[in-house]
This record gives structure tokens, sequence and C-alpha cells, in this order.
């Protein structure tokens, strides 16, 4: 701990967050129950020191015995036979790994030491025991926590070295209105840098009185990881943590509310609707006007009349309570709901076959155009048709 300590001040932090830590580091050092532990902790491994024993090996056979003063003729073995040495040879010398932890054989060999020494090793065994939780738990929460962080810089690096870009987002605890060019998802960012694929990154913005982003568009354009990327980038940004993107201003939420469909769990003989309809009272319940709720693709397992219903109550209580969400869902008429909701699509291209851009836009909602290069793609079209039957 107190090697820590110098290294750490060492490298001269700038951070507040780094010069409080050490200054809490100094001090825990300087503690008499600290100086006391590390005084018998120096007594213990000084006696440790002086442990000596042998080991007599004959076939399969390993004794340890206590230190008799055995002479060791290594040095005057290898001095004797130095000058038949002809040119350079091959070693056939084995290098000892040293891991950490010990093998079945070291094991053992420590039990028979102890054996042979028991006053020194029932020192050291009451030393352990009286000391098993003297790690302070500032410094064990910061052990912990700063290989996350070590983690994150890591995995930035590996991202940033594909052109995508990381920003500090300004940050508000009373303004929603929030923003973000170039976001992206991590997750998918790193999945994508393995196979060597471009990252499609996108842009959002909520300003004045708009809440609620309603998300349409086609399976597979994009809607999922775009929800994912708003719920990253204010996590994030709530831990001072760089946020995927160039530019980003985001809101310092309470909690987070997700709602993602899974698949019906026959263990708490509810239906996939009841289910659904019993997760979301639990987070309205919850949350406050300070909370973000995201919501993907909720009520598809009853009919557009009922599921149009039961969306509308839904985002009419997210809208009282005046909270952040991204809504994705199939129904359009959802994003003109209020004043507060915003639109946005996936896009596709209009080509033989629908391609996703995966580009999420500010846009109205758009079904009949992608049921257009549907219908195009399948050969289902107006025109289509009437050159198949001939008119």
């Amino acid at each position: 701990m107190v090697v820590f300590a110098q290294d750490l001040e060492t490298a001269k932090p700038h951070s507040c967050g780094l010069l409080a830590f050490l200054d809490y580091l100094k001090a825990y050092t300087q503690r008499s129950s600290f100086q006391e532990l590390k005084a018998e902790e120096v007594r213990i491994r000084t006696t440790l020191d002086k442990v000596r024993y042998s080991i007599l090996i004959r076939g399969s056979d390993v004794t340890v015995r206590r230190y008799a003063k055995e002479i060791d003729f290594s040095e005057g073995v290898e001095k004797t036979f130095k000058k038949f040495k002809q040119g350079k040879v091959r070693s056939h010398s084995t290098d000892i790994n040293n891991y950490p932890d010990m093998n079945h054989v070291e094991a053992n060999v420590l039990d028979f030491v102890a054996q042979l020494h028991p006053e020194v090793f029932d020192s050291l065994n009451t030393y352990c025991m009286s000391h098993s939780d003297f790690i302070d738990s500032i410094v064990k929460r910061f052990d912990r926590e700063i290989q996350f962080y070590v983690a994150c810089l890591e995995h930035q690096s590996r991202l940033k070295s594909t052109g995508l870009s990381f920003c500090y987002p300004v940050v508000s605890s009373e303004s929603k209105w929030v923003r973000s060019v170039e976001g992206f998802d991590l997750a998918l960012a790193e999945k994508l840098r393995r196979e060597d694929a471009r990252v499609v990154s996108n842009d959002f913005c909520m300003k004045g009185d708009e809440r609620i982003i309603v998300m349409t568009g086609p399976n597979q354009g994009g809607k999922t990881t775009f929800t994912r990327t708003f719920g990253q980038l204010h996590y994030l940004a709530a831990i001072g943590w760089p946020v995927p993107g160039r530019e980003a201003r985001l809101f310092l939420f309470d909690q987070i509310f997700t709602h993602f469909e899974r698949q019906e769990d026959m263990k708490n003989l509810r239906g996939k609707l009841h289910d659904d309809l019993f997760r979301i009272h639990q987070i309205l319940a919850s949350a406050t006007t300070r909370s973000i709720i995201i919501m993907n693709e909720i009520f598809s397992s009853t009919s557009l009349k009922d599921a149009l219903y039961l969306s509308q109550k839904v985002m009419g209580r997210i809208v009282e309570l005046d909270a952040l969400c991204v809504y994705v869902t199939f129904i359009e008429e959802l994003s003109t709901l209020s004043t507060k909701t915003v639109s946005m699509l996936s896009e596709v291209k209009h080509d033989a076959i629908a391609s996703r851009t995966f580009k999420v836009v500010r846009r109205a909602a758009d079904g009949p155009s992608y049921a257009l290069s549907l219908a195009r793609q399948y050969g289902l079209t107006y025109e289509q048709l009437r050159e198949q039957i001939g008119l």
C-alpha cells in the first residue's frame, strides 16, 4: 500500500478524483493501526527469510528435512567441467516458471517445512487470521473500479484506431435538451472492428419540450442498436467517461429503465401480454421526471388496435412524467401522439432488395414507402403484377 501511494504520487495525477484518493491513501498509510500491521508483517517476513531446509530426491520419493549445513557442490562442479567446454554448445538448462500459485509438489513440500518450523508458521497463520479483512473498503472499491476504467481505456483505444470518435459530453441535471453527433453502440463497434467492417454512426437531438423519440422502420434496420446507443451515452456520461461520438450534450438521470422483448417464461404463469404489462407497470411506478425510459417493440403479441390503445396509455403516462424516452414501435400513429414526441426512422434504400442503410434520421414515419420497397423486392408492385399477368 505504501509503494502504491508512492507510485501514484510519482505519476503526478491531475484529476480531482485521483488527487483526493492520493490524499486519502497517504492518510491511511500513516494511521497507527496500519503502521502496526506493517511492522508485524516485516517481523514475520524476517523470520520466514531465516527458514532453511533441505530436499532429498530419490526417484519418486521426496524427503524434506532440516538444513544441516549441507555443502553446495554446484559451483565446484561447474568450475571443474568448464575446462572441457569446446566452443558454443546447446544449453540443456530448463527455465522454472514463476507461477503465482503452487503446484501440488510445492504445496506438499511447504506443508513439511511448516511441520519442521511450527513456531514460525503458527505466527504467520495467526497474523493472517487476525487481519483477513485488513484492506480498507475505499481502497478495495478503488481497486475494482479502476480495473473498469482501464478496460474502458483499452476498449476506447482499439475503437479510436478504426477512426471512431469519443468526446467528453456537456452534462446537465436541469436541461433535457439532449444531442449526439456521430454516436454509436460500443458492443456493435467492437464486433465490427474484429470483422474489419464499417460502423454506421447516428445523430439525434431533442430540444424544447421534446421528450420522446418514437422510432419506426423495418426490422434489422438499426432501431435496437440506436436504443442501446441512447442508453450507453447517458450511462457513460453519468460516470464521467468519454462517450462515443464527436459531440454530445446529455441529461444527468436518476435511473434508466429498459423494456426489451423476451420470450415467454412458463414459470411465472403469465402470458406474453400479461408479462409485458406487469413489467411496464413496474417501470412506470418507479420512474420519475429525471428518469430515462427505453421501450423496444412492446405489445407485439396483441392486435394492432389493442397495441395502439395500450401504447397510447403508456406514452401518456411518460408524457405526464416528463421523462426522456426512446420508444421503438411498429405503430406509426404514435410518432404524432404529442408535441413532446419526435419521429425518427431507420432508412432503407429503395432498390430491388430494400437494402438497410442503418442510418437513423429525424423524419416523419414512412411505412408506405418501405412497403413499396418490399413489394418491389418480391415483384408485387402494381406495375410488376400487371406485367406478370400480361395486362
